[in-house]
């Protein structure tokens, strides 16, 4: 087929045929007979007759859709990207408005194995049809640009991937109310190593530090180089440079509820005005005031997606073999143990239990990789 442009975007595209999914069309049952007669081998029928289906021609089994050369289907297509997910529906900016659009059923039903085909911060294609006299009405996403930077975990038996397309990933933690958990903010730091996105470490409401408990945890993400933050929205510490690390960067602000990740992004955009909420006193559980992710433009430049509070963190979907390279403390003396398949839980000569006797590898750190790995075997086996 010749190629053609669309006047719209300027894009080169081809025509193709594609085939539905294959439960589009069920051909009908008249009737049993057939069924019957091989169910039981004396049957008494005297009407023997067996069931006959006219196959369907490849112009009935297949659409026509125009392919564009950077992937996105069908023609007359607006790209944006999506802000927020209301169920089944999307907002989507465009550069010039936000649209709400709904996900093409096709489209809903192709990534069966993902809790969200589509998600906050994917680049889209959505159509939008003509109402009355020219108004436009809500469109519908017809195909979703393949994801980079991707923040997944485990949801029952599926994947769910909390945000997509971010550079970095900053993780909140409190000095109180609620406690620091190295161990969440371990799993955090994994899944941004498996999603291709750079963590950052930003330990909030430092001005109930009064003890210093937090300077050695932050010590510890700082010598193994991750950048580190000290924050207080109460007395506007360090404030400026959690706004520095976010100018002209996508990142996704992560944590358990209560540590203050939207008075955070109040703090460094005044006029946000993002719900907030308190801890449970008896619990020192916070409460879950951000219910849905959500992207928010920066007036310094990029973005950040605020999500909802994750008080555990299952990242059974990494495969037990590939935990260690998430560690980067781990990775670089996996090659000194004795066996190659070594898992670094119960083998004799590991460098990696040596390391930790000796001190060069954090126990909580290694006490984190242990609890992964069972989860992720489990999982693999499960």
């Amino acid at each position: 087929m010749s190629g053609s442009s669309n006047k719209k975007s300027g894009k080169s595209s081809r025509k193709v045929r594609v085939p539905f999914r294959r439960n589009r069309a069920k051909p009908p049952r008249v009737s049993d007979w057939t069924r019957r007669l091989r169910e039981s081998e004396d049957s008494d029928l005297d009407d023997r007759r067996s069931e006959s289906v006219v196959a369907k021609g490849d112009l009935s089994r297949k659409r026509t859709i125009t392919i564009y050369e950077d992937g996105a289907a069908s023609a007359d297509l607006h790209a944006g990207m999506v802000i927020a997910m209301r169920g089944l529906y999307a907002e989507v900016d465009d550069g010039e408005r936000i649209w709400t659009v709904t996900i093409r059923r096709v489209l809903r039903t192709r990534l069966i194995k993902e809790r969200h085909p589509v998600i906050v911060g994917d680049r889209v294609h959505f159509r939008v049809e003509a109402g009355p006299e020219g108004v436009k009405r809500q469109g519908v996403i017809e195909s979703v640009e393949p994801r980079k930077g991707q923040l997944r975990r485990k949801s029952g038996r599926r994947i769910h991937t909390i945000v997509a397309n971010v550079d970095q990933v900053i993780i909140v933690g409190s000095a109180a109310e609620p406690s620091p958990k190295p161990h969440l903010i371990d799993r955090y730091i994994v899944a941004a190593h498996a999603g291709d996105i750079t963590p950052v470490i930003c330990m909030n409401k430092i001005d109930l530090d009064t003890d210093g408990r937090v300077v050695p945890l932050l010590e510890l993400y700082a010598g193994l180089g991750y950048t580190t933050l000290r924050t207080s929205v109460i007395t506007g510490d360090n404030i400026h440079e959690l706004r520095e690390a976010l100018r002209d960067k996508s990142s996704v602000i992560v944590g358990q509820s209560g540590v203050g990740k939207s008075s955070l992004l109040n703090a460094v955009q005044p006029g946000l005005k993002l719900r907030v909420g308190n801890v449970i006193e008896q619990t020192q559980k916070g409460r879950h005031t951000t219910t849905t992710a959500s992207l928010i433009r920066l007036l310094t430049g990029g973005y950040v997606v605020d999500t909802p509070g994750i008080r555990a963190f299952d990242s059974s979907l990494i495969p037990p073999h590939e935990l260690e390279a998430h560690f980067v403390e781990i990775a670089p003396r996996v090659a000194q143990c004795k066996f190659p398949d070594c898992t670094h839980t119960h083998e004799i000569q590991c460098a990696i239990k040596a390391a930790v006797e000796r001190g060069d590898i954090h126990i909580q750190r290694y006490e984190t990789y242990l609890q992964m790995f069972e989860e992720s075997s489990a999982g693999s086996h499960g």
